[in-house]
């Protein structure tokens, strides 16, 4: 069994009929795929739903349409009764095809109807119900994403499940945090080491054994008595640490800025490192996650000129739909929702004479750009720096089509708290942010910091713990 679904154990090794909600669709536009032997129903008024959102300004529209185009290629020229009995899901690897894909009609006799066919979750539970009416043998679940969709389908007697296949862990706790802090001295519980040195840069080979599995690519080990590395090899037995002082860490610079904590400057550390591509930082709110991706991103695009430009969005609930009625350019439309980085602008200069001048002097000399997510999903970014922020609000499936768009020379910086998602159907282990900092744990040139909170005054701190 491959399809990856935790929410109940399946103990019978019958085909189950998976009907899926336009949630999961529009979640993962390629989870039809993903139910190996199993058959899948696409009930008609999730096409409805489905068809309503593709044209609009969201960014989901692309999902739907992806989603269309997949049933569109299963199904290709069938006939109604073939359609009916179900079409074979063939998959890109060219295996055999396992189960079947067929769309669940609509059905409003009144002799049926379960619920009050007032809203599209309640059609889609009748016509389940009809359809186990009409199918007595059939094991059938529903799979959505809408805690309350499945509370009301198990009411009227139909097995549910969550969608889970793009989640990587169970446990947020379990998730990468990008160091890993020891205890009294680090060096106490290592057996072996060879040390050496290269460009005056110190480098220690240990063995894994002694620092067990938890071990990734550009992660940091940190300890009581003040000693850092960060991990920038790994072999079968070894694993090969650069030696970076405490001291070096904390007076790191990037326009002004300098790090509050070594979990500041570990970011700051890797912000600044032209060989990483990807940077993750995650935290509470005042952790300084954006003043300190914007300092950097200031810092390399101004002084040192690694990049081009600086392309900033950000993945609000609202924006997509809100942004075609506030007026003016696509740039005056996305400042007020990117507030956030035209504040830290502020902070970054608020010493000097002038706040309001240096920070239209930085606007004017800085090629910095404000985009809405759809305009960064079909295009190729050469030679920039993309500065996403609220990534714990986008799917799995919308960080990899924004990912993929960064071009040669380009960097992306990914910023997030998934204590604060306010998308419906996503939670902290499905995010999008959570799939990311997992699967690119091993990426030689990607690194994920999670920072520690560093209130913004005694006010937020109180709030924070007693609201």
């Amino acid at each position: 069994m491959g399809h990856a679904l935790e929410a109940r154990p399946i103990i019978s090794t019958e085909t189950i009929t998976y009907i899926l909600d336009s949630n999961v669709l529009i979640h993962d536009p390629n989870s039809i795929l993903n139910f190996e032997e199993h058959n899948v129903l696409i009930p008609m008024t999730v096409l409805e739903e489905l068809d309503k959102l593709k044209n609009g300004k969201q960014t989901i529209a692309a999902d739907c349409r992806q989603a269309i185009r997949l049933i569109d290629q299963i199904l290709g020229n069938a006939s109604p009764s073939e359609i009916e009995a179900g079409i074979p899901i063939t998959r890109g690897d060219k295996s055999e095809p396992h189960g079947k894909l067929s769309i669940l009609r609509s059905h409003l006799q009144d002799n049926i109807t379960t619920l009050p066919t007032s809203n599209n979750d309640n059609r889609i539970i009748n016509d389940i119900c009809h359809f186990q009416e009409t199918h007595p043998g059939a094991q059938v679940a529903l799979v959505t994403k809408d805690i309350n969709m499945r509370l009301k389908a198990r009411g009227c007697g139909i097995p549910t499940e969550d969608y889970h296949s793009d989640q990587l862990v169970t446990d947020i706790e379990l998730l990468n945090k990008g160091y890993r802090h020891f205890d009294g001295n680090f060096w106490d519980r290592i057996s072996q080491v060879q040390t050496e040195q290269q460009e005056g840069v110190t480098y220690h080979h240990l063995l894994k054994t002694d620092l067990g599995e938890d071990v990734f690519l550009n992660q940091f080990f940190l300890d009581d008595t003040g000693f850092v590395a960060r991990v920038n090899g790994i072999t079968k037995d070894e694993v090969q640490l650069q030696h970076i002082s405490r001291e070096s860490l904390m007076n790191q610079e990037a326009w002004g800025l300098r790090p509050l904590d070594i979990y500041q400057a570990m970011s700051l550390n890797l912000l600044l490192d032209p060989d990483i591509h990807l940077v993750n930082l995650t935290g509470a709110a005042g952790s300084g996650k954006t003043i300190l991706a914007l300092a950097a991103a200031i810092e390399m695009t101004v002084a040192t000129k690694q990049f081009r430009r600086i392309i900033a969005t950000r993945s609000t609930r609202g924006l997509d739909e809100d942004i075609g009625f506030l007026p003016g350019t696509e740039a005056e439309k996305m400042e007020p929702w990117l507030g956030a980085i035209t504040d830290n602008l502020e902070a970054l200069h608020c010493d000097d004479e002038s706040t309001n001048g240096s920070v239209d002097y930085i606007l004017n000399q800085v090629p910095l750009h404000f985009k809405s997510l759809n305009y960064i999903r079909g295009r190729s970014f050469q030679q920039s720096l993309i500065l996403i922020d609220e990534c714990q609000n986008l799917t799995p499936h919308q960080i990899k089509t924004i990912i993929t768009r960064a071009g040669a020379g380009s960097k992306v910086i990914c910023l997030g708290n998934l204590a604060q998602i306010d998308t419906p159907y996503l939670a902290p282990t499905s995010s999008g942010l959570t799939y990311m900092t997992e699967r690119f744990k091993n990426f030689p040139h990607g690194g994920a910091i999670q920072l520690k909170g560093v209130p913004r005054s005694p006010l937020a701190a109180y709030a924070e713990e007693n609201l």
